[in-house]
């Protein structure tokens, strides 16, 4: 009887640590394929971005001439309007890459040009190049994009109510050892309970419909593990983050 229980006892344990093994395991894999997601988008992004200013180099000499010919026919009006398109092309583009390395090139040129598909406007003003964080470009990606996609869906549902041009601003800078990074954008209402234990829980989200609240949590455990602060504030329909950062880790 006592051999019975015994075996009992150990099919119940050798199950238990079967299941806690497949929990384990599978929580695993599920973080694996989030990274190389991750890395598939930043891979399209850098190639995005790569087409991008090789197609503008490409085409500059076409450019010149066709601005040449119009100068040539008396068309100055016409030549100085095409050139100030041209130039606001390439002015775009190089917000997005000057300075930056090839990862956080592409996912700044990419939300973008998703921010100005959508008709928000978004003011990059970096005193120095996000490049220069000392934190690894996984987590650069990971934190920018996160900060960047949420400025973007809160400001189009702020556009969408109010029929009006929403406004996107990343601010980069450093001041007295510190790296300081600093996003704002149109926002709508946020309960009180949501702007709680934001960045702090998974599934709290500023936004409406189908949004999973993961990003906040991912852009907080990124400061966290590189010894940042950060910090949020909610007035007057402008969601605020700031986040500080040791210039020496």
């Amino acid at each position: 009887m006592e051999l019975v229980i015994y075996l009992v006892i150990f099919t119940i344990l050798l199950l238990a640590a079967i299941g806690l093994t497949s929990f384990f395991y599978s929580k695993k894999l599920t973080g694996m394929k989030r990274e190389l997601h991750q890395l598939a988008q930043q891979h399209e992004q850098i190639n995005e971005t790569f087409l991008v200013v090789r197609g503008e180099r490409h085409d500059f000499l076409k450019h010149v001439s066709a601005i040449h010919f119009m100068l040539e026919n008396d068309e100055t009006p016409k030549a100085k309007a095409y050139l100030d398109d041209l130039v606001d092309g390439y002015e775009r583009t190089n917000l997005a890459i000057k300075g930056e390395r090839g990862s956080v090139a592409g996912v700044l040129h990419q939300m973008y040009r998703r921010a100005s598909s959508s008709g928000v406007s978004i003011v990059y003003d970096l005193d120095v190049p996000l490049s220069t964080l000392p934190i690894s470009d996984h987590d650069l990606v990971t934190l920018l994009g996160n900060l960047l996609s949420n400025s973007i869906d809160a400001t189009i549902e702020w556009q969408d109510k109010y029929k009006e041009q929403g406004l996107i601003t990343l601010q980069f800078y450093k001041r007295s050892g510190l790296y300081i990074l600093l996003a704002k954008n149109h926002s709508l209402a946020i309960p009180t309970n949501i702007l709680d234990k934001l960045f702090h829980t998974y599934g709290r989200t500023t936004k409406t419909g189908e949004h999973h609240g993961i990003g906040t949590k991912m852009i907080n455990n990124i400061v966290e593990k590189n010894n940042g602060y950060l910090d949020f504030t909610y007035k007057k329909e402008e969601f605020s983050v700031k986040i500080k950062l040791p210039a020496l880790q």
